[in-house]
């Protein structure tokens, strides 16, 4: 591209425009448009009403000089990206770290050699115009999105509204659907707490129970729906990363942090910050974040408090209580964060609504895969019903889905359920296992212990060892979960770890069983009470 191609304008800064006259009439005759400035001041108040596309700067100006010329065109918002070069006689000293303090891109020596001043235009103009653009589609993507969020939290407030209207209609929410005495009052207390707008609430029960679509509920049926609903997996946060990630950071804060950054109570200012499996959260920041709920301002790493104005939703699949027994999780935080409390109940404890449940999500499969929906028959039903789903409602719909891949006829039958404890399959064979050696081994049902440590346990103990891949399948869990949780169970010494990265196992100790084991009674296949 040439500079004809580009036909851009440049501003001269100089006292004398006599002595770049020839540099000048160099630059129109290959088309560019010069503007001259004979000072400082003159350049700035050129700048308000026109934006050249690169500026050659003297540094000896009458007034002030070049130096503090080009820092103040570098602090005005209209040419902080514009790029601009200093200009200085062959035979002065140069300053070149001050140049480049000030935001200039170096110098150009008096004479000219014209050939490099027209090299330096092509790259740093085209380079400026790239840079524009790109701002220009960033701010268009930053509408789209803003957009799409706003079409996004208007669907969801529908969704709410509809499902948590007093009605005798069955909740469209999947995992909140069915008609037991136990999820009807969960939904009579998800409307009371959507009547108002700064109350805590802890929503504790199984893993797949449902507790992140409640703290949706809530928001989305709220005065708060229309803003910023943040979920944020406690247990996934790096520890070392953990405060800056909830209360943000300044530029410089630490060793990496290179510009400011919006923490997780920020990014929900006006809205909800549902904080899940929030018994993983350090100690050391279950302080901090004590304080933040108790004073409404947070402390970004490295700057000054901030006033925040949000509503904190907390959930977890752990005895808290226990925990604060133990000493690994703060009673005041606990009463602080336990203002309002619903419990999801198990699955396993409200089976007149798996029928539902089914007829739900055999729909839902049906339309993702444009095929016409799969009845269930009663012998199937029946299978459903008389087990103890570990997984919840979550493992029901992975079952539902399975059987629809697996059934080649119309009607699900008992054969295509596949069960964690497939002795629960009434009057059936028990399917053959899959050949890949991936595969998780069958548990017993009804022996699941209760959290993720001892499931991982009893698991060690019936098989021998365990790997994270396995740790994942065994838990529905991602890499970071099952890496933290065997990672923590090999320090307390419950577990011993073998081998490096792909083949790395995990084994009980040879020498003893660890006291999280003795006192867990999984030997006689006995389900641990907490």
């Amino acid at each position: 591209m040439n500079t004809i191609e580009l036909n851009a304008s440049i501003l001269i800064v100089e006292e004398t425009p006599e002595s770049s006259h020839t540099f000048t009439k160099h630059m129109k005759n290959v088309g560019l448009d010069v503007t001259l400035a004979q000072s400082g001041e003159q350049a700035l108040q050129v700048i308000e009403k026109w934006v050249p596309d690169i500026i050659f700067l003297d540094i000896r100006l009458p007034g002030i000089d070049g130096f503090e010329t080009c820092h103040r065109l570098k602090q005005h918002e209209i040419t902080r990206y514009v790029p601009i070069f200093l200009m200085a006689a062959m035979t002065e000293t140069i300053d070149k770290v001050k140049g480049l303090t000030v935001g200039s891109l170096g110098y150009i020596s008096k004479p000219f050699q014209y050939e490099e001043v027209l090299m330096h235009i092509n790259i740093h103009i085209s380079l400026f115009r790239q840079q524009k653009t790109l701002q220009q589609e960033n701010e268009q993507l930053r509408q789209e999105i803003k957009r799409l969020k706003a079409t996004e939290n208007a669907r969801s407030i529908t969704e709410a509204k509809a499902a948590y209207q007093p009605k005798s209609e069955p909740c469209d929410i999947p995992t909140l659907m069915g008609q037991s005495q136990s999820l009807i009052e969960i939904k009579t207390d998800i409307r009371r707490l959507q009547k108002v707008n700064k109350t805590s609430v802890l929503i504790d029960g199984e893993c797949g129970t449902g507790k992140e679509v409640v703290a949706r509920a809530i928001h989305f049926g709220s005065g708060r729906a229309k803003m910023p609903f943040i979920a944020v997996n406690c247990s996934a946060i790096p520890h070392d990363l953990a405060e800056s990630q909830l209360f943000g950071h300044v530029r410089g804060a630490f060793t990496g942090a290179l510009n400011n950054r919006r923490g997780y109570f920020e990014q929900a200012e006006g809205g909800t910050l549902f904080l899940d499996e929030l018994g993983e959260l350090p100690i050391p920041l279950q302080a901090k974040l004590l304080r933040a709920l108790e004073e409404n301002k947070i402390m970004p790493v490295g700057g000054e408090p901030k006033p925040i104005n949000i509503r904190v939703l907390a959930a977890t699949n752990a005895n808290l209580l226990a925990k604060i027994k133990a000493g690994t999780f703060r009673q005041d935080l606990y009463f602080r964060i336990v203002c309002c409390n619903i419990t999801l109940p198990p699955l396993r404890t409200r089976k007149e609504d798996i029928a539902l449940l089914a007829d739900h999500f055999l729909m839902e499969l049906a339309a993702d895969r444009e095929k016409a929906k799969k009845a269930l028959s009663q012998r199937a039903l029946t299978a459903l019903e008389s087990y103890d789903y570990p997984g919840n409602v979550r493992e029901l719909k992975n079952i539902l889905e399975r059987a629809v891949i697996y059934c080649d006829y119309d009607s699900i039958q008992p054969q295509h359920l596949r069960f964690i404890d497939t002795s629960l399959i009434p009057d059936t064979k028990p399917p053959k296992p899959p050949q890949s050696t991936d595969a998780l081994p069958a548990i017993e049902a009804y022996k699941f212990p209760a959290t993720d440590e001892e499931k991982i346990l009893a698991y060690v103990q019936k098989q021998g060892h365990i790997t994270n891949a396995r740790c994942r399948q065994l838990l529905g869990a991602n890499y970071n979960r099952a890496s933290y949780l065997l990672g923590k169970m090999t320090r307390e010494g419950v577990l011993v770890r073998e081998g490096n990265h792909r083949s790395t196992n995990y084994r009980l100790p040879r020498a003893k069983k660890s006291d999280f084991y003795e006192k867990s009674d999984f030997s006689n296949g006995n389900k641990s009470e907490f």
